[in-house]
């Protein structure tokens, strides 16, 4: 935005304390007049000796509170420019830090010394913010090359199978319409995962009293199949807890952290447990299951995107695009809840949802 140049904010400064200081000045000389000059007479005195009058003093006052004013404006404007530097040196170091984020450079922090005051709370709140945005821009430049990778992995996969048929015209075609279906499969789905992280990101959903009991039913009743496959034990426990939110996100939600807790669980015999519970201030869902035992360094990494445990290899067609407990952690986020992870001592993980909850009545506890 082009604007007319100006006076520095120094500089404003700088003649608002000598204005002030030589109309400090000129007030004390008006005192003096109006409180001593104006009562001595005019005319000549008449006493012994020399008795100077009103005349006799102001020409030997004037000179004098002239030369007086105009040293308080030097001084004044000396002082004041001197004064105005030192208290807005703190706010020059914000503008330079401000410039280099806009340049860029979002790794400077101010870290401003000194006591208490506003420009030290400024320099506070902007490095919180530098700090926010560092962090949330690797985030995103990072989830978006992980994307890109994961992307490109099936696209890659769908154009050889396209170059092997091109050059192989007698190549079985029912395999390869399979295999083409099964890498666009992944790709729509990696797609549509891509696209829900980015609305829960957001926060564009319309919030709306969820039953958490109802929708943990409801996924144990979808992911019994699978669990069966696997010999897998699925229980449902708890009471009706209420929560604001996204019923589609939080159903999201669920199926994600009871699929993983079914699939990275024993080979057989296993169990998964489903749990909600209402708190005095907040409404919790609690999945365990057991499984081998899980290092406590890899649980911070769990929440990362495309990450799968200790690697990233697909071992079967449930083992999923590396995004679901990314999901998780995001739905949990926009929601303003927290999700604490922690490794069974005897093996498996105990994921701990914990929600905003809405004022319901005491509801009858129910099990399966």
């Amino acid at each position: 935005m082009n604007r007319r140049p100006g006076l520095s904010v120094r500089l404003k400064l700088t003649l608002s304390y000598a204005g002030f200081l030589l109309l400090a000045g000129a007030l004390l000389l008006a005192v003096v007049w109006v409180f001593l000059l104006r009562y001595v007479p005019d005319r000549p005195i008449i006493a012994l000796g020399f008795v100077p009058n009103r005349s006799d003093l102001l020409r030997a006052f004037v000179p004098r509170a002239a030369q007086a004013l105009a040293f308080l404006l030097a001084f004044g404007l000396l002082g004041g420019w001197i004064l105005a530097g030192r208290m807005l040196a703190p706010l020059t170091r914000i503008t330079d830090a401000a410039r280099m984020a806009a340049n860029g450079s979002l790794s400077h922090r101010i870290r401003m010394e000194g006591p208490d005051d506003e420009f030290r709370e400024l320099a506070d709140v902007f490095d919180t913010m530098l700090e926010q945005l560092e962090s949330h821009i690797t985030e995103q430049q990072r989830f978006a090359a992980n994307a890109s990778h994961e992307l490109r992995t099936p696209l890659a996969i769908a154009q050889t199978l396209l170059d092997v048929a091109r050059s192989d015209p007698t190549r079985d075609q029912a395999q390869l319409l399979e295999r083409l279906y099964t890498v666009n499969t992944r790709a729509i789905d990696l797609t549509e995962v891509l696209l829900l992280l980015s609305r829960s990101d957001r926060r564009s959903f319309t919030r709306e009293p969820v039953d958490l009991s109802l929708i943990a039913e409801e996924v144990t009743e979808t992911l019994l199949p699978l669990a069966e496959q696997r010999q897998i034990t699925l229980n449902v426990t708890g009471e009706t807890t209420h929560t604001i939110g996204s019923a589609e996100l939080i159903l999201r939600m669920v199926t994600n952290l009871v699929q993983n807790a079914i699939v990275h669980n024993l080979p057989t015999g296993g169990t998964v447990t489903v749990h909600t519970q209402s708190q005095h201030d907040a409404s919790v869902l609690r999945v365990e299951n057991t499984g081998h035992r899980v290092p406590p360094e890899l649980v911070p990494t769990l929440i990362e995107p495309f990450q799968r445990g200790t690697q990233r290899i697909r071992t079967n067609e449930h083992a999923g695009i590396g995004l679901g407990l990314a999901i998780v952690h995001s739905v949990v986020r926009a929601h303003n809840g927290t999700l604490d992870l922690t490794p069974r001592p005897a093996g498996g993980l105990l994921v701990t949802v914990r929600l905003p909850r809405t004022p319901q009545t005491s509801p009858p506890h129910r099990a399966h």
